[in-house]
């Protein structure tokens, strides 16, 4: 049965002072993927500590559609002078539109900046509402001359959506953990292939041969020296690679403040000192559909296979105590399969004004959407899980 058309009235802000925060966490709560990183308090405090704003190439647009008064889409929307912090690649695209004489920046992105973490992105109270968020955010893009629109790491629902308005399917490939209904570590291991048991057995080995434990605090008990020493090792890592960190300290700092119930942390110590940690969000917590999410490591002492306990062994225990259903191991990183992490497709969707450069785009997509799927067969062969 077709649906009779809403009239809806579209604002558009460009600060997060202009949408009531009560009413944005209201629409987040009701949608079937939200994240920690779609509520109201961590993109607001993106903007206010200078982490993602015009400055640093993400000038904000948020879209709000409402009917009757009431809050019924909305999603944000950034304006983009470059690809940084995307994570769904773009950087041929726009060098071919260089190369054409033609302008690929600035585009827009619907997405949370430096997060590439799965969930709903255009966030609405029906598919009808999210289709009509995602037309208006394509009539803004065409009204401001933009070249392109990305929605990344969107729910399926997000798809649907954009498949509807015909914007192009883009697949890539992420590693998560998934519970196993076992009780505790060693139960887990069990589950696993030989090969991997036993490299994981010796990797947590070397670290505790090397004499380094792990304490862990979560929300509340994360103290301020802890989030200091959070942001020393954030980033130094970020230093060592020859870039400046994405997010700066008053943006933790506003974390701490705002939203403690979504951050857990791990610290390893040596000697009594800390000398490495690895942050990670979480959502949903004591509740059947609690997800975990690896976010930021750094360490300020080099111990063989620290990276894997501190980002993988010691947040995978940890869910396995709490009854956390899924961890979401971040990016890329195919090693993450050795550790039990396994390959689980993620999706985007792109719009691009030009025809010609659309068709081009389009024949790409087709061609690398089966190398993905041939990507994947391949990594289903070598799973870690011992075969029953």
């Amino acid at each position: 049965m077709q649906q009779e058309p809403v009239d809806y009235v579209i604002e558009v802000h460009s600060s997060w002072d202009g949408v009531p925060e009560p009413e944005w966490d209201a629409l987040w709560a009701q949608q079937a993927l939200p994240t920690p990183f779609m509520r109201h308090a961590y993109l607001a405090s993106l903007q206010a500590s200078d982490s993602a704003t015009a400055a640093t190439g993400w000038e904000l647009r948020v879209l709000c559609l409402r009917h009757q008064g009431q809050l019924q889409a909305a999603c944000p929307l950034y304006l983009k002078t470059h690809s940084y912090g995307e994570y769904v690649f773009d950087w041929a695209w726009a060098d071919a539109y260089q190369r054409h004489g033609l302008a690929y920046y600035p585009k827009a992105v619907i997405a949370v900046p430096f997060t590439p973490v799965p969930g709903t992105r255009l966030m609405a109270t029906s598919s009808q509402a999210r289709e009509a968020l995602l037309s208006a955010a394509l009539r803004y893009c065409q009204s401001q001359g933009l070249s392109s629109l990305h929605l990344l790491f969107g729910a399926p629902e997000d798809q649907q959506a954009s498949q509807a308005l015909g914007l192009l399917q883009r697949q890539t490939v992420q590693f998560h953990w998934q519970h196993p209904g076992t009780a505790d570590f060693a139960s887990f291991l069990t589950r696993l292939n030989q090969e991997k048991r036993k490299k994981i057995r010796q990797e947590r080995r070397r670290v505790s041969d090397a004499g380094v434990t792990f304490r862990h605090a979560h929300g509340q008990a994360i103290a301020p020296e802890d989030w200091d020493f959070f942001y020393r090792c954030y980033e130094r890592t970020y230093l060592e690679h020859g870039n400046a960190p994405y997010l700066s300290r008053d943006f933790f700092q506003r974390m701490a403040q705002q939203m403690p119930q979504h951050w857990l942390l791990f610290i390893a110590e040596r000697a009594g000192q800390p000398m490495a940690c690895s942050l990670i969000g979480l959502q949903g917590l004591g509740t059947p559909h609690a997800v975990a999410y690896g976010r930021y490591w750094g360490a300020l002492e080099r111990v063989d296979c620290l990276h894997f306990e501190a980002c993988y062994y010691q947040p995978i225990e940890w869910c396995l105590a709490h009854g956390v259903q899924r961890f979401e191991g971040g990016a890329q990183g195919e090693h993450k399969m050795a550790r039990a992490l396994l390959p689980v497709e993620t999706a985007s969707a792109h719009w691009l004004a030009h025809p010609g450069f659309a068709k081009a785009v389009a024949d790409f997509l087709e061609r690398e959407g089966q190398g993905v799927s041939n990507y994947l067969a391949h990594l289903e062969s070598r799973s870690p899980l011992r075969r029953l």
